[in-house]
Parts: structure tokens; sequence; C-alpha cells
């Protein structure tokens, strides 16, 4: 099922699976990917209760074994619908029999997507509505068209944080697992990262210590998506690895992935949040699009 948002400026699809993103148009513009399988079917996928994922797709809790895919399994779930408008839709997943097969915890996930002017923001709202702690993580993976309205070169683009930073890069390994190391990454004037296709020819570049917004442009054209994530502690930007593909990824992400060659237990897991009994914990990053 597709839901529709819209207002003056812009028109907006979400899809009950996953309550993935599939389209943003305004301006003459489809800012949004739209999951040519030539390099990556996906567009905006909602990442939980992981980001990245488990060393062999395994963990341990309570002494039992669990496997899980990349990123979770948000993004093959459909979620129900709580309540949608012209400018708001609220879906939800709540643990269930499937759920539990790889998660065994009692949870509710609500995705509230709302939009004003240019802008539209993605809220996501995670209970523990079980009785033991609930650990999870929760990430974006929105991806944008480049180059935007198709009239200039991928290498014209670039990311521009809203002020001077020096952030850090994570250092992961060659098969995407984190080695806990870190090093300083450059920025083109202490503020740009200047897009080229061989930034991914291993795979991403994840960023910490950002300013918590960025924007995606070029002086070869009037059109921007500024992506906003205060509460988001690390940064991707990613597309398939040594391709050409004519789309960025920028995810905000507030976990990472396991140590390589090491199945986790998940009650010792780093990086990640833990909600009681009955509390609940809600994370939104935004998007203006110009």
């Amino acid at each position: 099922m597709i839901y529709a948002l819209k207002n003056d400026l812009l028109k907006i699809e979400v899809s009950d699976l996953g309550g993935e993103l599939q389209s943003v148009r305004g301006n003459g513009c489809e800012y949004l990917w739209q999951g040519d399988p030539t390099y990556w079917t996906g567009r905006a996928p909602l990442l939980f209760p992981i980001c990245g994922r488990f060393f062999g797709g395994k963990y341990t809790y309570a002494d039992k074994t669990f496997e899980m895919g990349t990123h979770g399994f948000l993004r093959h779930s459909v979620l129900s619908l709580v309540s949608h408008s012209d400018t708001k839709l609220v879906l939800q997943l709540c643990a269930n029999e499937e759920t539990r097969k790889q998660y065994p915890f009692d949870f509710s996930f609500t995705v509230t997507y709302t939009l004003s002017g240019n802008r539209l923001t993605i809220s996501a709202t995670v209970e523990n509505t079980g009785k033991e702690g609930l650990p999870f993580t929760f990430g974006g993976h929105p991806g944008f068209m480049v180059p935007l309205l198709g009239n200039s070169d991928f290498s014209e683009w670039y990311l521009e944080f809203s002020k001077l930073c020096a952030p850090e890069e994570l250092v992961f390994s060659d098969t995407c697992f984190d080695t806990g190391k870190t090093r300083p990454y450059p920025l083109k004037d202490n503020q740009k990262l200047p897009l080229r296709h061989s930034l991914f020819d291993i795979d991403g570049v994840f960023l910490a210590k950002t300013p918590g917004q960025v924007t995606l442009k070029s002086g070869a054209c009037e059109r921007s998506v500024t992506l906003t994530y205060p509460e988001f502690p690390y940064l991707g930007i990613w597309h398939k690895p040594r391709s050409d593909a004519p789309y960025v990824c920028i995810e905000p992400w507030c976990g990472l992935p396991s140590p390589d060659g090491k199945i986790e237990a998940l009650e010792e897991k780093t990086n990640v949040l833990r909600l009681a009994s009955g509390e609940e914990k809600r994370l939104a990053f935004s998007m203006e699009f110009c």
C-alpha cells in the first residue's frame, strides 16, 4: 500500500512495507532515488532494530543464538496504518511471532512522516512493551538522485556541513564490520566533502563528530537537499561499491555494526540504546528539498 502526502510544494509517497519513503517530487524534480535494480533496489529504508550487521548474521541473548539480517527486519515488515492526512502519516509495527524469531523482545515501533512546507520530518518512537530491557538502534538510509535534474556530472556535487568541523572516520573492515578505530577525515575548507564514485570502492564513508546538518548541492544546479540529524551520532555516505551509481545515500545512524570476527552477546553490545520496561524513545531527522 502506498500512502501520499502533499502540499503546495511537495508530493510524498510512502510504502507500508518497511514504512519506506518512495518518492519526493517538487520543483520539477524527483529528489529520491527510484530503486533501479542495476545499482540498488532500495530507496530510503528505515533501519531497526540494528544498523549495519551482526558478524555471521548472528548474535546471542540469554544464552540463545538468534539470526538477523543486515539493518534488521523492519524494512521487510508490513506496517499497520494508525492515521493519515494530507500532511501527516503514522505507521506502526508491534512485536509478533515473526519478529520474536529474530528479536525476542516486546516492542512497538511507530514512524511518523510530517510534511510542512518544503520540510519532511521522519520521527520514530520505540516503546518497550515488555518486562525486560529493550536494546535497539535506529537509522535512516535515504538515497538521493545525483545529479538532481540530470543536468550535471556526479563529480560536480558535494556535501556541505552546516559549520566548519573536523569529523572522525569510523574505520570499518573490508567486510563492513567495526574495527573500533577512527581517523581524521579531512574536508575541503573544513566543511565540504566532494563526491566521486571512487569514495565507494570498498563500501561507504562513516563519520562521527559532524555538526548534525549537511546539504547535498552543486554549483551546476539550483536544487539541493538538506538533512538535519542532531540526535544521531553517526553519518554514513554510500552508494553501490565499485560502480557509477547516479545516487548517494546520506544515512543518520544511532548504532554501529558488530566488531569483525566476533559474534556478540546482545547484553554486552555497545553503541545501542536501551529502554527499561514501559519506557519509550523518540528519534527524528528531517529533510528540506529546495
